[in-house]
């Protein structure tokens, strides 16, 4: 093993995938993913503090996507809107890495650990979408964040699913204006 190589953290969470998607979360090593990447499992611990952050090492770049999409709408613009963008943003993100984006979503889904995990990590989306909700005056800010998230869960999993096909982003928006016709009747 050399001692460095470039994208030592893409290729430590690429190893995860693979690792966990063959033999499963479980039964994975920090060791073993260290090793299918290359590198040491002290470079590991330099990444990671632990096997999961290895699925959730961009979990603080994608809440901050998602607040500041959100926080750059003009004042005008409806807490719908805010919410459109926030969402749509965090879409377009995820759309550029689909295949690991999805493989990761598999493992989780595998796991009840790792759901328990996914679902603290919409926790903080929603609680950062809620504070550029009330900062903005919005009416109820914090439900409006808990249902924004739901609804970006159900078209991630529209989009993740194959019942459409499409970008994530479209399913965001599909399955918003499928909540405003819901609260319309």
């Amino acid at each position: 093993m050399s001692r460095w190589e470039p994208d030592g953290r893409r290729r430590l969470q690429e190893a995860a995938l693979e690792l966990y998607a063959e033999q499963g979360f479980g039964r994975t090593t920090a060791a073993a993913v260290a090793e299918r990447a290359g590198l040491t499992e002290r470079t590991f611990f330099r990444y990671f503090a632990d096997k999961k952050e290895v699925l959730f090492g961009n979990e603080e770049r994608l809440r901050t996507v998602l607040a500041d999409a959100a926080a750059a709408v003009v004042d005008t613009a409806t807490p719908r809107d805010v919410v459109a963008t926030g969402l749509e943003a965090v879409a377009v993100e995820l759309d550029s890495h689909r295949e690991s984006v999805l493989r990761r979503a598999a493992v989780i889904a595998s796991d009840p650990e790792l759901r328990e995990r996914e679902l603290t990590k919409l926790m903080a989306w929603s609680a950062a979408l809620a504070t550029v909700l009330r900062d903005r005056g919005a009416t109820a800010p914090d439900v409006t964040a808990e249902v924004a998230v739901t609804v970006f869960r159900v078209a991630f999993q529209r989009w993740a699913g194959g019942s459409a096909d499409g970008e994530l982003a479209a399913h965001v928006r599909e399955a918003l204006d499928d909540l405003t016709a819901f609260v319309r009747d």
